[in-house]
């Protein structure tokens, strides 16, 4: 199963992609998360659907000092899957 996920509020410069990429990664998700140019965070996400649902419980809580006005989710085709490797952070240096 393959979800998009788009985060709003106060989501960068607050260690945001990192709690996420933590959080993939101990779920043994695979995929990505990056920094929007309007300020939100994007995340792609492909495993099992109980996997998928704890990280949008813990996208919905978010990260110390991050604050989370909204999650949106939305199904991808699994097709997408094929695209994504390991769980990584997306414009990291």
């Amino acid at each position: 199963m393959v979800r998009f996920y788009l985060v709003k509020g106060r989501v960068q410069g607050v260690g945001f992609r990192w709690f996420v990429h933590r959080e993939a990664a101990e779920l043994g998700l695979r995929g990505w998360v990056r920094n929007t140019e309007s300020g939100h965070v994007e995340v792609v996400a492909s495993g099992p659907p109980e996997s998928l649902a704890e990280l949008k419980a813990a996208l919905q809580k978010g990260s110390r000092g991050s604050r989370v006005d909204a999650v949106f989710e939305e199904e991808l085709d699994e097709s997408e899957d094929a695209k994504l490797g390991p769980f990584v952070i997306e414009g990291a240096w």
